[in-house]
């Protein structure tokens, strides 16, 4: 599946879309990036006078990156897939912080797969900074599927 078609069908809009490219996907990992823009709405109120990235959006990122992407292409490699409706649950996190993302930073987001049965999709996720230093890393898992409904 084409890179742009994966980024097509994630069922996110720009308010909380947290992926801007991919630059590698395969049967076994993906590797995408994000600009965390300035005026982003969440730096208004975490920290009022030295904006950071919430963990928590960082965490969003990795799994819209490493997780569900991966996924969408994982799912487009079934035999008659069709990715129409998709339904992506979040089931578990398990991360480490080891450094701040700033307004106006980009990220790059590293992941491998570890398992993919029955729907169920585990990840091992790494996030670097334009320096290529480790911001956090972790294990992510969730659930997609194409919904006949949509829910």
């Amino acid at each position: 599946m084409e890179i742009n078609k994966i980024l097509e069908k994630l069922p996110y809009s720009k308010q909380f879309l947290f992926v801007d490219s991919l630059s590698n996907i395969d049967e076994n990992g993906v590797t995408g990036s994000f600009h965390f823009c300035e005026d982003l709405e969440f730096y208004k109120g975490h920290f009022k006078q030295f904006p950071v990235t919430p963990g928590v959006i960082l965490t969003e990122c990795c799994a819209q990156i490493g997780l569900v992407c991966l996924g969408i292409f994982l799912l487009s490699e079934e035999p008659d897939s069709n990715l129409d409706n998709l339904t992506v649950a979040f089931s578990g996190s398990e991360m480490e912080f080891y450094l701040p993302v700033y307004p106006g930073e980009t990220v790059f987001v590293h992941s491998e797969k570890d398992y993919f049965r029955f729907n169920k999709l585990k990840c091992k996720v790494k996030m670097y900074n334009t320096s290529k230093e480790l911001v956090c890393k972790g294990e992510l898992a969730g659930m997609i599927k194409n919904s006949a409904n949509g829910r």
